[in-house]
């Protein structure tokens, strides 16, 4: 699988591993502001896999610098996951594990990765529970 980084302005991803990861550059308080922004990259720019049918783990981590913004992580999972949808999974039912964070960070961006859970086909396995990843 190739493991480069496609990249179609503020949004860049790559797959590796059998896992995708999506990072967004710069935040705003709106989280609408990223549905669209992310799906006019996959519909550009994206030459990646189809979307496949199991159970999905999906991890999105705001970094933030100074003061965390005002944002519903809520509102980001829910922007970020209708723009990912088929892309990486038919519909977004699929996503039977969902981790959103805020954290500080070294620049402003979002991090997102999409893996597939054991049990559902052929993939990489999910972090176990309780395990931190630095």
């Amino acid at each position: 699988m190739d493991d480069a980084w496609t990249q179609h302005g503020k949004v860049r991803a790559r797959e590796a591993e059998g896992v995708m990861e999506v990072v967004i550059e710069g935040l705003t308080t709106q989280a609408k502001y990223y549905k669209p922004l992310i799906y006019e990259f996959f519909r550009k720019a994206w030459r990646g896999s189809r979307p496949s049918w199991g159970e999905f783990a999906v991890e999105i981590r705001m970094e933030y610098v100074g003061d965390p913004p005002w944002l519903d992580l809520d509102n980001l999972a829910k922007a970020i996951l209708d723009a990912i949808k088929g892309y990486a999974f038919h519909d977004d039912a699929q996503v039977a594990r969902l981790l959103v964070e805020r954290a500080p960070g070294e620049r402003e961006r979002i991090l997102v990765s999409v893996r597939r859970l054991p049990g559902a086909g052929h993939g990489a396995p999910f972090h176990p529970q309780g395990e931190v990843r630095s």
